[in-house]
């Protein structure tokens, strides 16, 4: 209190131009005028940690001054001490007058500094969080100001959690130093304030329940608001409130408006929210006119647009069909070249309900593009990303190259594709008509390794490989860019082992370059793979086949346990796989540049030793597969990882040379190692993938897809036991099904959808189906690691002929599951699905099933 007072004294005088000084001896100061002085002295008193001679230094008096008393000098030296907030009282006085000399007394009290922080009433997390709210430390001073600061910066940030009543108290203590204080931060968050009821009135073009789903973060506490946060937020309250409007502009009411509202405690812990509307009239869209376009007609404005005259008026779609659109009017310019264009709604009149709109129009000139700049590149050549680029200097700007330049950027997987849409990506220039173009991109760590181990009926599974997606061939003998492997080109290379003992063995390697030649996007590829499998003894597979579900379950009989599989090995019973492939593939621009051309010639091998007939219908020989593929897709997806929007579609062809109708020889009769010495065949499949973002901000996605797929034959007796489709399961490709192509469909165990033959106990998939929706939602999104959640519905068949094909007679199934990006090792995931209907040759539904996912999607 004293303090204060003090303070108050010391302002008034200063407002006065005054300064306070005691006389000493009998001399006398007038204050009616003023009188100058020589300083004689200073001397400087008080309580504080400062060397005198800085106090002098900084007062800006010196001995030998001359100075006016009363008088500027004075003045300014004690503003000088308020300014710097380190001092709770300031007197500057007379010791001594003699003649026109004067001694001086500065008085000083410092204010404490800071010694310990504690925080008593909170968790670490939310310490950690509020020190850089709050930002004070130690030796800071200690003052009112700050102290303020500290009570409201905690407070706001519980509100911010629904802690409505929280109060904060900020307590000295009295450190052993001089001049040091220890201050406890106490926090006494009463309890989280939650919704408890909201009460609305005057409403009636909107229910209480489309109200309360218009306020997205303050929710009445109702089934239907579930998983939605029920706390009380002031701060959300506000823009709810907002939002309720919005909602009502959406359908016509744009004189809506909120006329009173109140917050009332229920209790401690809970309040109910009074809110009163009025309405107002409902509007609708009367005539509508364009001026100053002179590039495109009133009709195609008009069609663009997209409203029509008696639509509800919706100031959210006008905007977005004029503005936010990406086939909005103003794109329209924009992507050819109009950077520079505008639109202006007026309202041009208001006849009862109905207004009636002109929209005005300019044009502009063409923007060209000045520069364009690349920032955050750490890892990659910069023509590695500007190949990607279609917008270059000199060009007419398009909005629609920009934003294809950036997907094309996201295709890469180098840099972080959330961040990629972010920022100021154009900076236009209007005096100049010129716009430079900056990509800030922020590089990770792509490249992905795999070590996994698994338990099968054959016993441990390990898998061991590395992928590289930066890969630079071209510095193969340059150390310098090294980085474990040359990098740089953006080149893909991967190397895959996988072993289960000596009952399977598999090694393979690849490698991408995505611009053959790096002057057209021209893609090449090659791979090798070498595979080996072990068959198991008779007496095992005796013990086995007497327990056997034969589509998906093992009932170990005898003892003869996974455990016992190394003992139980037959090296007599073998089978070798070798195959290698080479494909270029091209982006085409015709019918729109989202096409892609793929081409592959590969080639296997399957070397039989003994083997199982039940698998291909022969024991022993080699067969051959000598096949080209073709395929025409069109992919626009934004995100190869978390997609929100856009779609792939797909039509490929593999086919081998028809052997039988070349030589003419009559198969019929002939043994199956000889038929199938070189197998033959035509496989067709299409697929359709689509991504619709169902919020508005695009993180609930549903995507849906149709897939469809068919083996064909060039003569009924060479029928290939190679390239069938084995429908069930986790998708993922495993060595019990050597030669196959494996069709996930969650819900039902691998294989159980496949049909066999009841002649030669093959599977005999030659036709396949699979419908999928899928509902996904985000749960992380950061550059080295995604996280989303699922939930689906699924349906799928296989048929061995067209005869028995039925498009309708799907097998279904729903779940719920978990994914998760990790940089480094790819896609994981965890399904549970529930398979509604029967496998094949089985009387019961699936039931329950757990699908894993490792290193692709369904």
């Amino acid at each position: 209190m004293i303090i204060r007072k003090k303070y108050y004294i010391v302002v008034f005088i200063m407002l006065l131009g005054t300064t306070i000084l005691s006389a000493q001896n009998d001399s006398t100061i007038s204050y009616d005028e003023s009188k100058e002085y020589t300083i004689a002295d200073i001397r400087v008193t008080g309580d504080f940690t400062y060397e005198n001679y800085i106090i002098i230094g900084f007062s800006g008096l010196s001995v030998g001054d001359r100075i006016s008393v009363p008088g500027k000098a004075i003045s300014s030296a004690i503003k000088r001490f308020w300014r710097q907030g380190y001092f709770s009282d300031i007197q500057i006085s007379a010791d001594k007058i003699s003649n026109d000399s004067i001694w001086l007394n500065i008085y000083l009290l410092q204010r404490p500094k800071i010694k310990t922080i504690t925080y008593q009433g909170v968790k670490k997390s939310e310490q950690e969080d509020i020190e850089k709210k709050i930002n004070i430390k130690t030796n800071d001073i200690l003052t009112a100001d700050l102290t303020d600061r500290v009570k409201v910066l905690t407070k706001n940030y519980f509100l911010d959690k629904g802690y409505e009543n929280t109060e904060v108290a900020v307590i000295q203590r009295p450190n052993t130093d001089k001049g040091l204080v220890d201050i406890d931060i106490v926090v006494d968050k009463k309890n989280k304030v939650k919704v408890h009821d909201i009460i609305v009135s005057g409403n009636t073009a909107l229910s209480v329940t489309k109200i309360d789903n218009a306020m997205k973060k303050t929710n009445r506490p109702t089934l239907l608001n579930f998983f939605k946060t029920k706390k009380f937020v002031r701060s959300l309250y506000e823009i709810d409130k907002q939002s309720i409007i919005d909602k009502y502009n959406e359908i016509g009411f744009r004189d809506a408006a909120i006329v009173s509202d109140s917050v009332v405690a229920v209790d401690s812990a809970h309040v109910d929210i009074y809110i009163t509307v009025n309405e107002g009239k409902k509007y609708y869209f009367g005539n509508m006119s364009w001026s100053g376009n002179t590039l495109y007609p009133t009709e195609i404005l008009g069609a663009y647009l997209n409203i029509r005259k008696g639509d509800v008026f919706n100031q959210k779609q006008l905007d977005k069909r004029l503005n936010g659109d990406e086939d909005a009017v103003m794109s329209l310019y924009k992507d050819n070249g109009y950077l520079f264009s505008q639109v202006d709604p007026v309202e041009e009149s208001i006849d009862g309900d109905t207004i009636n709109f002109e929209f005005r129009i300019y044009e502009g000139k063409p923007a060209t593009i000045n520069k364009v700049i690349i920032k955050g590149n750490t890892r990659v050549y910069d023509h590695v990303i500007r190949r990607e680029l279609r917008t270059r200097p000199g060009d007419i700007y398009s909005q629609n190259n920009l934003i294809r330049s950036l997907r094309d950027l996201a295709q890469l997987r180098l840099f972080d594709e959330e961040k990629l849409y972010k920022g100021d990506l154009i900076q236009p220039n209007m005096e100049d008509g010129t716009v430079d173009i900056n990509y800030s991109l922020e590089s990770k760590a792509s490249d992905q390794f795999e070590f996994s181990a698994g338990i099968s009926p054959q016993g441990l599974i390990l898998s061991v490989g590395v992928k590289f997606t930066n890969f630079a061939i071209q510095n193969i003998f340059r150390p310098s860019t090294y980085r474990i492997v040359p990098q740089g080109e953006g080149q893909t290379f991967n190397v895959r082992a996988q072993a289960s003992g000596r009952y399977y063995q598999n090694f393979s390697i690849s490698f991408l370059e995505p611009w053959l030649g790096g002057k057209r996007p021209n893609s090449l590829s090659a791979s090798v793979y070498y595979a080996i499998q072990t068959g198991l003894s008779e007496r095992y597979r005796n013990a086995l086949n007497n327990n056997l579900n034969p589509y998906y379950g093992y009932n170990y009989h005898n003892g003869l346990t996974g455990a016992g599989y190394t003992n139980e090995y037959d090296s007599g019973t073998r089978m070798f796989t070798f195959g290698a492939s080479l494909g270029i593939g091209t982006r085409l621009k015709w019918p729109d540049d989202y096409f892609s051309l793929y081409t592959e010639l590969s080639y296997q091998q399957y070397n039989l030793k003994n083997w199982y007939d039940y698998y291909f219908g022969f024991k022993n020989g080699l067969s051959n597969n000598l096949s080209l593929g073709i395929t025409l897709q069109r992919n626009s997806i934004d995100n190869p990882i978390y997609t929100r929007k856009g779609s792939v579609f797909s039509l490929s062809l593999n086919i081998t040379p028809p052997y039988s109708l070349l030589s003419g020889k009559d198969y019929s009769n002939m043994p199956a190692e000889e038929t199938r010495r070189w197998v033959e065949y035509h496989k067709w499949k299409f697929s359709a993938k689509m991504f619709t973002p169902i919020s508005s901000n695009e993180k609930l996605v549903l995507m849906t897809r149709v897939e469809y797929g068919f083996v064909g034959y060039f003569n009924k007796y060479k029928r290939t036991p190679f390239e069938k489709f084995y429908v069930g399961g986790d998708g993922m490709s495993a060595y019990s099904s050597p030669g196959t192509e494996i069709v996930g469909l969650r819900g039902y165990n691998s294989g159980a959808l496949t049909p066999i033959n009841p002649t030669t106990r093959t599977s005999n998939g030659n036709i396949y189906t699979r419908l999928t929706m899928e509902l996904r939602y985000p749960i992380l999104m950061q550059q080295s690691t995604v996280v989303w959640a699922l939930a689906f519905v699924e349906g799928g068949n296989c048929w061995s002929d067209f005869s028995q094909f039925n498009p309708f007679n799907i097998k279904r199934s729903a779940g719920v599951g978990l994914r998760v990006f990790l940089q480094i090792f790819g896609l994981l995931g965890l399904d549970w699905g529930y398979g509604f209907d029967n496998p094949y040759g089985s009387n019961t539904r699936s039931g329950s099933q757990f699908t894993f996912v490792l290193g692709q999607e369904f």
